[in-house]
């Protein structure tokens, strides 16, 4: 019985060879088959002994784990106050987590000497991340041809592998966020993600969409208290370098005004250095990434509550829940595909006009691109050009004029399109009884 449900599937006993081998290879490739289970476990086991090959064959690259060392010696020294602690590459820059992380590591690492147990400790925290992001893919329905992309970069294995950044740390818990969210999870999500802002700054870009999916998922109220419980967190890790100096710890830690040598540059090598470091093309910037997340809050994030965003925005402001009666509704629209969606759209819209992109930045980027361009709906040929693209051109060093259009160009593509590629979501949604006929 089982054998002849099987030939059924394939087509019957008259199916050629050859159209069987398609029809399995693209179950196989869309998720849809029952080997396709395997598929995340042999890619994570292959990219273990791709970086153990790393580890052993490539040499290390120092660029900032001296530096990092320096300031956490300071620190162990007594230091508290952020404006005089220093090391080779500058002054410390990043929120507490990231000095308790490298606390750790520099006892683990015989005070920073043990370059080889660091970059083990890397090599396993990069596998950790990588299982964490293919859960996410997997929970938001992701089909399986776009999880090669996730093994593939060189330029991701040396941040990681030879680099040791705090990005890397930074990039894991945000990951564990969208996995937490997306299991419905709010205040264990929101902690992650807190943390993970507490090791480096660049994780506020997907708050606006960690806004708005709480707003839909809980409500007013409760994502007000959401956002409170991340700032309370904030102020607990900050707390043993505010006595010493509250101002200089914030100004230090999250300085939003932060100038960048054009000379380190990954995105807009183009524009010229004039162009680059003027007031002008800052403001250009911030122009252009408060209008596209405006253009993506009013046109796509908040679709699901089924309101124009005046009269969100009207109840807000009378202090009642603005989606009332509906809110459960809303909230069961609040898909895990929806959620990544939001955050990595959002990540991507910042990136896409920040004002400078170092080539640590990619780690933000590499694990979110295949899943962007499979929500646009462009071909799958195309969606490994452009993922090809970008992967060449983080990979030039020092970047030229054309490899950073191009990092801009992908970055543009990728925006443009799931903006265009998720427009029918949530359409035809509402049944008899609020139920979902159609989401994302």
């Amino acid at each position: 019985m089982a054998d002849e449900q099987e030939l059924q599937r394939a087509g019957g006993e008259d199916t050629p060879w050859y159209s069987t081998l398609y029809r399995e290879a693209r179950h196989l490739a869309m998720g849809e088959h029952r080997s396709s289970k395997y598929i995340s476990p042999l890619l994570l086991l292959f990219d273990a002994l791709l970086c153990s090959l790393i580890i052993s064959k490539v040499p290390y690259t120092e660029i900032d784990w001296k530096a990092y060392m320096e300031q956490i010696e300071q620190y162990v020294a007594g230091a508290r106050d952020y404006t005089v602690i220093k090391g080779g590459t500058g002054p410390l820059v990043y929120p507490a987590a990231h000095v308790y992380i490298y606390w750790v590591l520099y006892h683990i690492t015989n005070k920073g000497t043990n370059i080889l147990m660091a970059q083990r400790i890397f090599g396993v925290l990069y596998l950790a991340t990588l299982a964490v992001v293919m859960a996410c893919y997997r929970r938001a329905k992701a089909p399986s041809y776009i999880f090669p992309m996730l093994i593939l970069s060189k330029r991701l294995h040396s941040i990681f592998l030879l680099r040791l950044f705090n990005d890397c740390f930074a990039v894991f818990f945000l990951w564990v966020a969208i996995y937490i969210y997306q299991r419905r999870l709010w205040t264990l999500g929101s902690l992650a993600y807190s943390f993970g802002l507490g090791i480096k700054m660049s994780l506020l870009l997907p708050l606006p969409a960690i806004g708005a999916i709480l707003f839909l998922a809980r409500g007013v109220h409760a994502s007000l208290k959401q956002l409170w419980l991340m700032a309370q967190l904030q102020i607990l890790l900050a707390f043993p370098f505010l006595p010493a100096n509250a101002r200089g710890y914030v100004s230090r830690a999250f300085e939003l005004s932060r100038q960048f040598l054009f000379k380190w540059t990954v995105n807009w090598r183009f524009v010229g250095e004039d162009t680059f470091l003027s007031r002008e093309f800052s403001i250009f910037l911030l122009v252009g990434h408060v209008s596209a997340l405006a253009l993506f809050l009013t046109t796509r994030w908040l679709r699901p509550a089924e309101k124009p965003i005046t009269e969100l925005v009207r109840n807000a402001l009378r202090w009642e829940e603005p989606l009332g009666k509906m809110q459960h509704a809303v909230s069961i629209r609040v898909s895990p595909n929806y959620i990544l969606t939001l955050i990595l759209t959002a990540n991507a819209i910042g990136m896409l006009f920040a004002r400078s992109l170092h080539y640590q930045f990619y780690a933000y980027i590499a694990w979110a691109t295949p899943f962007l361009l499979w929500r646009s709906g462009l071909h799958p040929v195309l969606q490994y050009g452009l993922w090809a693209a970008q992967e060449w051109a983080w990979n030039v060093y020092p970047s030229t004029n054309a490899s950073s259009k191009v990092v801009v160009g992908v970055l543009f593509t990728t925006v443009a399109s799931v903006w265009w590629g998720t427009r029918k979501d949530f359409t035809h949604m509402k049944g008899e009884g609020g139920a979902i006929k159609k989401t994302t």
